[in-house]
């Protein structure tokens, strides 16, 4: 794939630096080498028919897709799997994400995922362990049979040398500083949620080295006035990357536009919180032995409880954009290159820059998915070329 060349026509490029009416991007492998005008008078330039060429999308919070459940499936298959239903939909890189489990699951997740790097998996850059050690109050759809305090073991087992990156979510309220500055150390990603911690308690985990909010304004202490909470400490603080889950079920519209207004942009980030039902026809499942059903994109147990998301990542840009008035170069950048920043890969990707990952997403002019290249690679599409 040395020196390849592709050209896009009639749409926008939505670059670092500039949005360009048309572009050619020139790449060496997987990497993109250059990225320039396009050639006018070129007969075999993909036509994006008025709409956008964007970063791939990196999702941090993928539960299952395609029929499949990280929890039933801790498998490089599973991780494939999931991986594969939500390409079509602009996801290039993604944390394939356990929901509270056993240590057993835990550790075959790791290797799992380990494993899935090795042998070039799609779009796997890593694992998110949501859970277990999260607050009973906020346990939304977890299962507190599988609730445990954060120990030794635990953390060694974490902090094992991997693959790909590692983020948990934990309550900080249930551990200590000293154990959440030990697990950035070893070179995990902490993020709070499903926590009914206090201002101070979230204040200090972030002093410690937490760096995220996971799914915030959710299963979490609510913003009162007197007491600030996990959201308060969120919206005041100004470094922590929080995750948003743009379905318009999870988060109301006027939260969705306080969090843009509150915080900087570069530190909010979209993430699905998908369910098995993404890319399946059959859209109910099973979770740890409970029946999620799904009607109107909303997942629900049994109890009426909101049990992740039937929500794929273009749907979260299209959503953001519709709900918020955020414009789609402020979308794409909080579904991809803020993510990318948040799990230290911006060397690599997030963006439409040279020497970075041949890896982007075509919307149509509605912010439907239209095409879906990972490292260079057609994977999802395709669209229409000029002249045929």
């Amino acid at each position: 794939m040395s020196g390849l060349q592709m050209q896009f026509a009639n749409g926008t490029i939505v670059t670092p630096d500039a949005l360009l009416n048309g572009a050619t991007i020139t790449i060496d492998g997987d990497r993109i080498v250059s990225i320039t005008g396009v050639d006018t008078r070129a007969t075999d330039a993909i036509d994006l028919a008025g709409g956008w060429l964007l970063p791939g999308f990196i999702d941090t919070q993928v539960n299952g897709g395609g029929g499949v459940l990280l929890n039933d499936e801790p498998t490089v298959a599973g991780i494939a799997a999931i991986g594969a239903a939500h390409a079509p939909y602009g996801t290039t890189a993604f944390m394939p994400t356990l929901i509270s489990d056993t240590p057993d699951v835990i550790a075959a997740t790791l290797d799992a995922m380990d494993a899935a790097v090795l042998a070039g998996v799609p779009g796997v850059v890593g694992a998110h362990i949501e859970g277990p050690w999260i607050n009973p109050s906020r346990k939304g759809i977890h299962d507190p049979a599988k609730f445990r305090l954060l120990d030794d073991a635990m953390i060694e087992l974490l902090i094992r040398p991997r693959k790909g990156r590692v983020m948990v979510t934990l309550a900080p309220e249930l551990t200590d500083p000293a154990s959440i500055a030990r697990l950035v150390a070893g070179g995990v990603i902490v993020s709070a949620g499903h926590t009914d911690a206090d201002y101070e308690t979230i204040v200090a985990a972030l002093a410690a080295g937490m760096t995220g909010i996971t799914h915030l304004f959710n299963a979490m202490s609510p913003l009162l006035h007197r007491a600030p909470g996990v959201v308060g400490a969120a919206l005041d603080d100004r470094s922590a990357y929080c995750g948003l889950i743009a379905d318009g079920l999870h988060v109301h519209d006027a939260a969705l536009r306080l969090a843009l207004n509150a915080r900087p942009h570069d530190r909010l980030m979209l993430v699905s919180d998908a369910m098995p039902s993404v890319g399946a026809v059959d859209k109910d499942f099973r979770l740890q032995g409970r029946l999620i059903h799904v009607e109107d994109g909303k997942c629900f147990g049994e109890d009426g409880t909101l049990a992740g998301s039937d929500l794929d990542m273009a749907g979260a840009v299209r959503n953001l954009v519709a709900r918020t008035q955020a414009d789609v170069p402020t979308a794409a950048a909080m579904a991809a290159t803020y993510p990318a920043a948040f799990l230290g890969l911006s060397h690599e990707r997030g963006a439409l820059a040279p020497g970075l990952r041949a890896d982007w997403v075509a919307l149509t002019a509605d912010l439907r998915p239209a095409g879906t290249w990972i490292g260079g690679r057609l994977v999802a599409g395709p669209l229409a070329i000029q002249g045929n």
